[in-house]
């Protein structure tokens, strides 16, 4: 069994995840979220939603980083390319970088685009770049390093898709894990903010089990297909509130960074 999708989807995984909330400090701060049942409807809209762009974009990173050809180790000869060579494109290992670099710069224009709010932009990066030392100890991989030429701070969905389908692993488990994240997160912060019963908690997770089933299927078929074809599913109240919470961040302390 592989063990990355496990791994990264873990609350103990050191990537920042801590320290965000996915909306659920602002909702709960609004009188939005109060209890177990305005809780439920939260996490469902927000998986079926925030989560699925970001269940979707990892599974296509997964899919790209199976499929990817990285440059060769050691040192490819200075030119115009950014990867070497005389820039016309005729060497292979030239070649290979394009590809990668294309295709994650793709992937990558196609998530910021899905997401229209900066400030979920903003934190998706943060919690991609909060992952990355993580990442790089536990699974080195060329591909890291082609997904951060396409841009030095990565979406988290892209960065989990990337080290998932790196190590062999489909891109449903990357769909599956990031999903999950989706609504453990906002979850976790419930129990802090609300006070509410973990146990109820938990168990308002677990009855998202066919909406989260939906979201993997869907995911795990658009994985191959162009960037163009992934949902994009509009939450407009999460952008608002996500970026009143970084204008409330300012003014005063808060316990999660979104």
């Amino acid at each position: 069994m592989m063990l990355a999708s496990l791994v990264l989807s873990d609350a103990r995984f050191p990537g920042g995840g801590h320290v965000h909330s996915g909306g659920l400090e602002e909702a709960a701060e609004r009188g939005l979220v109060t209890d177990l049942t305005s809780l439920h409807a939260f996490l469902r809209g927000r998986l079926r939603t925030a989560g699925r762009v970001a269940a979707c974009a990892a599974a296509a990173a997964a899919d790209r980083a199976a499929r990817a050809h990285p440059v060769p180790a050691g040192p490819v000869p200075a030119g115009p390319g950014p990867a070497g060579g005389d820039g016309d494109g005729d060497g292979p290992a030239e070649r290979r970088w394009f590809v990668a670099t294309a295709d994650w710069a793709a992937l990558d224009a196609a998530l910021d685009a899905r997401t229209p709010s900066a400030a979920q932009r903003e934190a998706s990066r943060a919690q991609g770049r909060a992952s990355l030392r993580a990442v790089r100890a536990a699974w080195p991989s060329p591909v890291l390093g082609a997904l951060l030429t396409a841009h030095p701070r990565p979406h988290h969905p892209l960065l989990t898709g990337a080290v998932v389908g790196a190590t062999g692993e489909p891109p449903s488990a990357a769909a599956r894990c990031v999903a999950y994240l989706a609504v453990s997160g906002p979850a976790s912060a419930a129990v802090r903010l609300l006070g509410l019963d973990p146990f109820a908690v938990n168990a308002a997770i677990v009855a998202l089990g066919d909406d989260l089933a939906a979201v993997v299927d869907e995911a795990a078929a658009l994985a191959a297909g162009p960037p163009e074809d992934l949902p994009a599913p509009g939450a407009p109240v999460l952008d608002l509130m996500a970026e009143s919470h970084v204008h409330h961040h300012r003014e005063r302390v808060r316990l999660f960074a979104s």
